[in-house]
């Protein structure tokens, strides 16, 4: 009698990617299994208990038009709330929210738990079976057998996980718990290409010891945004709002860290892997910028009426005297106590190029890989992948076409663009930087580039449809009125000169006037009577404002970037997949190894490969007569 059913999909691992990859599996209607080693560590926010952030707070926006939950999540449990760059651009727009990280995983299994096609299993996967090269079950540590159809890993730190504290070394994927092993020998055996990686964390303060007096207080935003579209229209927060605090370090800081450094292991050759450049350990920052005086500080609640604070910037895995030593000639935090020391953490991951676009793997069929097995950092980019595997599982055991995003469609598309043509030689973080299309790709329209799109593939609700053309069609029904109205002069001009702008001459259109560069929209409500009738009769809200507003400011800006992508989008459609490179005489030595390695399936992404040249792309152009 067999007891246990044949899942469609297994997700292993419950962190970020895991619960986005088994939640839209779920919800497509494949039968899911999540296995993970401890169900009360559900989407466990292991480092700082924030979500979102430059580029990543993009990322969150476009997992939520999609579908997924990380934006529903956050929202749930934000205890502080700030858009990040509002000096800047739109473009640059960045929503970053402090979470409550105990309501954040609560959260969260309370929405898994809600899914009738997701099952739980509480245990550690030892073992894949494969048969002919194919997936097709794990093997857990307890000697069960699960069959599947498709299987997700989502491993995190967890695969010879091994964490440092000075001269200390403790096997474990996160503190307390235990490493994964065996794994990644078998993955390997197939032929997949195996590396280290190292990141790190903070120490974890006693608040109660804290002299706050002595920092900087920083508050969130007033004006608080959903992260989730789905609460547009809602009053938030849900829970009480906190605040951050900044401090700095010293010479005298730096002094005591330093009396550490022959006993740290990134420093004595114990530490071997790659760490994170963009988020590097105390200590690194000193060998980095030895000029440097002194380094900020970010002391983050790690919920909303917990006693534990997060020490963001002061990761490190010195030993814990002198973490503990340094803390305290901080100032305002001289009599510190702490509930445990920062440590740095060493973990296998496998590279990425060895991927489809897809994310499913190019050597065993219906394996898929997600979050930091692929070489990520950060909770938005692991959810992001997870919520893209976990689509394309349930597309392949249906025989339906891939669900694939471009460069131009979201920073998801530049995400996995970026892993499976690239590759990483450090945990890959993404920044806005990273898009060419960063103007097309703002946080505000992801629901607009997005949901349609998830929608058609079963994905994205009905009731997110429903939303969404409401939303289009009150933006575009503002667009114009502002287009039609015109502004008289004596009406205005007070105000237009408030902004420092010049006054009207004549009866202009309200649209010509939103296109200044110092004029908003809501410092004109209340000044103009027609334009707050139009906004409360038809109760437009703040956010479908907002994005008429940009679209009326940054227009030409915004087409000019979408003719770019268009010309680009044209070599996408030029494919080259199962092309004998080495017959190509004329393709240099580095781009022909490069292809044969990576195997692009397009144009496009062939140009995007680190060492493959205009004149290779040429080559291979007029190969293929084009």
């Amino acid at each position: 009698m067999n007891l246990l059913p044949k899942y469609d999909v297994i997700v292993v691992g419950a962190g970020h990617a895991g619960c986005e990859a088994a939640a839209a599996a779920a919800n497509m209607g494949s039968k899911t299994l999540l296995i993970t080693m401890d169900m009360n560590k559900i989407a466990q926010m292991s480092c700082n208990p924030a979500m979102g952030g430059v580029a990543k707070g993009q990322i969150v926006r476009e997992i939520d038009a999609l579908g997924g939950y990380s934006g529903i999540i956050s929202d749930l449990s934000m205890i502080q709330f700030r858009m990040l760059n509002q000096s800047k651009g739109p473009a640059m727009w960045s929503p970053r929210a402090q979470c409550d990280r105990i309501v954040f995983s609560i959260g969260w299994r309370d929405y898994l738990e809600s899914l009738p096609n997701l099952d739980f299993w509480q245990d550690a996967v030892t073992e894949l079976a494969i048969e002919n090269k194919t997936v097709v079950g794990v093997k857990t540590a307890w000697g069960i057998d699960f069959s599947a159809k498709t299987v997700i890993l989502t491993n995190g730190t967890f695969l010879n996980g091994l964490m440092h504290v000075g001269q200390t070394k403790i096997e474990g994927g996160r503190v307390s718990e235990p490493p994964i092993k065996a794994l990644s020998e078998q993955i390997q055996s197939y032929g997949f290409r195996l590396g280290r990686m190292k990141t790190g964390t903070p120490m974890r303060i006693d608040g109660r010891t804290v002299d706050f007096s002595q920092l900087t207080e920083q508050k969130g935003d007033e004006n608080i945004q959903a992260f989730s579209f789905m609460h547009e229209n809602e009053s938030l927060p849900f829970l009480k709002q906190r605040s951050c605090y900044i401090c700095e370090t010293s010479e005298t800081v730096h002094s005591k860290l330093s009396e550490g450094l022959k006993s740290s292991p990134l420093y004595d050759g114990t530490i071997q892997s790659i760490g994170p450049r963009y988020c590097p350990s105390i200590e690194t920052k000193l060998q980095t910028f030895p000029d440097k005086n002194s380094h900020q500080l970010f002391v983050e609640p790690e919920g909303e009426s917990t006693i534990e604070y997060y020490l963001n910037g002061f990761s490190s895995s010195l030993p814990w005297e002198n973490q503990l030593a340094a803390l305290r000639k901080i100032k305002g935090f001289e009599n510190a106590r702490i509930f445990r020391p920062g440590y740095a953490i060493e973990y296998d991951f496998f590279d990425p190029t060895q991927l489809k676009s897809t994310l499913e793997t190019k050597i065993i069929e219906n394996l898929f890989f997600a979050g930091q097995i692929n070489g990520t950092t950060g909770y938005e980019e692991a959810g992001a992948q997870g919520l893209m595997a976990g689509i394309n599982a349930h597309l392949k055991i249906n025989e339906k076409p891939a669900f694939t995003l471009n460069r131009d469609q979201a920073y998801i598309g530049v995400l996995i663009d970026d892993l499976i043509t690239k590759g990483v030689d450090e945990p890959y973080r993404m920044f806005t930087s990273r898009a060419e299309f960063r103007i097309l790709l703002r946080q505000d329209n992801a629901d607009v580039r997005l949901t349609e799109l998830s929608h058609k593939i079963g994905l994205a609700s009905d009731e997110r449809m429903k939303r969404l053309k409401n939303k289009i069609d009150l933006r575009d029904h503002f667009i114009q009125f502002a287009s039609d109205f015109s502004c008289k002069p004596e009406y205005i001009n007070d105000s237009l000169e408030k902004l420092n702008t010049s006054p009207l001459q004549q009866k202009t259109k309200l649209r010509k006037i939103i296109m200044r560069p110092q004029v908003h929209i809501e410092a004109l409500r209340g000044v103009i009577e027609p334009l707050e009738n139009e906004i409360q009769s038809h109760s437009i809200s703040n956010e479908i404002i907002q994005a008429a507003e940009i679209l009326i400011k940054y227009e030409g800006y915004i087409n000019r970037e979408r003719l770019l992508a268009e010309k680009l989008t044209r070599l996408e459609n030029i494919p080259i997949e199962n092309l004998n490179y080495e017959k190509i005489q004329s393709l240099s030595t580095e781009g022909r190894q490069k292809l044969i390695k990576i195997q692009p399936k397009t144009i496009a992404q062939a140009s995007r490969i680190s060492g493959v040249s205009p004149s290779d792309i040429s080559v291979l152009l007029v190969y293929l007569g084009r």
